[in-house]
């Protein structure tokens, strides 16, 4: 019998660890238009390659029609568009794109296609919806908060931060409006606002604020409260504001000689090398995620703590992994029947099904991603 098979739309840090980690069971190809990338994954793992583009719509349709599964792992920007593009081929997808576009307004043309596709399935947006989605089915959950953030070890000035994802993506986090659930009401703040420190035992003090994180869970779950933060070193709100109120994270187009450009072009360009991990470069991730209300007439508080770093053995970074495996568990369990669900299917309807949600724990600990469960 065949392997089932797997094309995985980006090379970079994390769609490169989700192809090595899917071509342990199924045959993968990998497609980038890097082709540096693409060889080292080809000659060090013997995962098959395809260089193309991916604004070539019409090019990458012809790329995944002989595939089982679509994996997305490209820039936000560049989400919705080659999401819907899948869509359009009747191709199953499990897609890991931050993309600003609301990708539920697809779910019509997905369910027209019969197929079935998982969008921001990481960490955070991913575990923390899946972990939502299955605690929501068996209580009455009246709050949900999601603290997650990814980081060097090495703080080093002056970013004192390492992206992983395309700068743009990161900056995004930085300018979108912060969409929160308060008391039952959409709250909407600018980003990086409401500060706050909070001590972790393996770090010691991170900084805080609201990041527009919620996503899907914003029109999927009915719950009074809900908020996503994202954490970083204590001091780096300070300095990203004055980048963002200077216009350096502006999308509106200035006059320079003669020449009209984005400020976010140049912001990104200059921060992306600043922001590179070098090679060996460790880092970690950490979230918690507090799921309180009532079960069984009494009040409950279910938190998860995850505390990852970089693999040594693998070289492989903290976020990649977190983010890389929860998608390739998905994947995995897409390719195995084991997800009837049909059309838009974000991550917190997983966690309904009990057995597809330890599923996806067991299969992150296998790899060394723990949540550490407590009960109050």
């Amino acid at each position: 019998m065949s392997k089932p098979k797997v094309v995985v739309l980006g090379a970079g840090l994390v769609g490169s660890v989700m192809a090595i980690d899917l071509s342990k069971k199924y045959e993968v190809t990998s497609v980038d238009k890097d082709e540096d990338v693409l060889g080292k994954l080809q000659i060090n793992h013997g995962i098959n390659i395809v260089i193309a583009d991916f604004a070539d719509l019409d090019q990458i349709k012809k790329v995944i029609f002989p595939f089982d599964l679509v994996i997305g792992a490209v820039p936000g920007f560049l989400g919705f568009q080659l999401t819907k593009a899948v869509i359009e081929a009747g191709k199953n997808m499990v897609d890991i794109s931050f993309m600003p576009e609301d990708f539920l307004e697809l779910d019509e043309l997905a369910r027209e296609k019969n197929i079935t596709v998982i969008n921001d399935c990481g960490v955070a947006p991913g575990m923390g919806n899946i972990i939502l989605g299955y605690h929501h089915e068996r209580m009455e959950v009246d709050t949900y908060e999601c603290l997650v953030g990814g980081l060097p070890v090495v703080r080093e000035w002056p970013y004192e931060y390492k992206a992983v994802f395309s700068p743009i993506d990161v900056i995004e986090q930085y300018t979108r409006p912060a969409r929160y659930i308060q008391h039952g009401k959409m709250i909407v703040k600018e980003a990086l606002s409401d500060p706050e420190l909070i001590f972790f035992d393996q770090v010691g003090t991170l900084e805080s604020w609201n990041s527009d994180g919620l996503r899907s869970l914003a029109k999927t779950m009915k719950i009074p409260n809900m908020i996503e933060k994202t954490l970083r070193y204590p001091g780096c709100i300070e300095y990203l504001r004055v980048l963002r109120d200077s216009g350096f994270f502006s999308y509106d187009l200035v006059e320079i000689n003669g020449q009209k450009i984005r400020p976010i072009d140049v912001t990104s360009k200059l921060l992306f090398d600043k922001w590179k991990l070098k090679p060996g470069e460790e880092d970690f991730t950490i979230m918690r995620v507090v799921v309180a209300g009532k079960a069984d007439g009494k009040n409950q508080k279910i938190t998860y703590d995850l505390f990852d770093r970089y693999d040594k053995e693998t070289s492989t970074i903290s976020m990649a992994r977190t983010t890389g495996f929860t998608c390739t568990a998905v994947s995995s369990l897409l390719l195995e029947g084991k997800i009837e669900e049909k059309g838009i299917c974000p991550p917190e309807y997983l966690g309904r099904n009990a057995s597809n949600f330890q599923f996806i724990l067991d299969y992150l600990a296998e790899r060394g991603v723990h949540y550490q469960k407590t009960i109050e």
